[in-house]
């Protein structure tokens, strides 16, 4: 294999974990509440049925009628309180109402307390996106420099790949930023 597809290679793999840190950031940014009602707000809760954990969306349809309102249809009535009660350990601060058959989710205003520690867990989910990327960048840096002290590439090639790296570093640390201002400014509109 030609030394700049090593380096090619690490690169692009680089990238692809990289990408999949911030869809996993932008995922839970979706579960993060904004006072809309949207299904994805709870869809990949996790429910304790039947001692197994499993995703609300894997045991319900889910759906958001209005404005303020999520309903959830489970599709057996034995998972409605399983449902209902981790609702309620959530961190999501909803008060689900049950008549046995359907779970209905009110979404209240936010308070600006309640704003702020949403901001606040934006922000912490970003920090942890971060590290992720780093993490990714770490790797790909030691792997590069092991091809350089087995003198599969030069320590040019190594510059380079160094350099592209830190760009894609760059660029991906700056796309969390963006998705978690919009964010944050997503929280303070009132």
């Amino acid at each position: 294999m030609a030394d700049d597809d090593l380096t090619e290679l690490a690169l692009a793999d680089a990238g692809s974990r990289m990408q999949t840190a911030v869809k996993v950031y932008q995922r839970d940014l979706q579960s993060v509440r904004t006072g809309r009602a949207h299904p994805s707000l709870v869809d990949q809760l996790p429910i304790d049925y039947f001692g197994t954990s499993m995703a609300l969306n894997q045991l319900a349809n889910i759906s958001a009628p209005e404005a303020r309102l999520i309903v959830i249809q489970p599709w057996d009535k034995n998972a409605v309180d399983p449902i209902t009660r981790a609702i309620q350990r959530s961190e999501l601060g909803l008060n689900p109402q049950s008549d046995g058959v359907l779970i209905r989710l009110p979404i209240p205003e936010l308070t600006e307390e309640r704003r702020l520690q949403l901001v606040k867990q934006v922000g912490q989910k970003a920090e942890v996106a971060r590290v992720a990327v780093r993490n990714v960048r770490r790797d790909v840096l030691e792997e590069l420099r092991k091809l350089e002290r087995a003198n599969d590439i030069s320590q040019d090639q190594e510059h380079r790949a160094h350099e592209a790296l830190d760009k894609i570093t760059q660029d991906h640390v700056a796309r969390i930023g963006r998705e978690g201002s919009d964010k944050e400014r997503e929280l303070l509109e009132v």
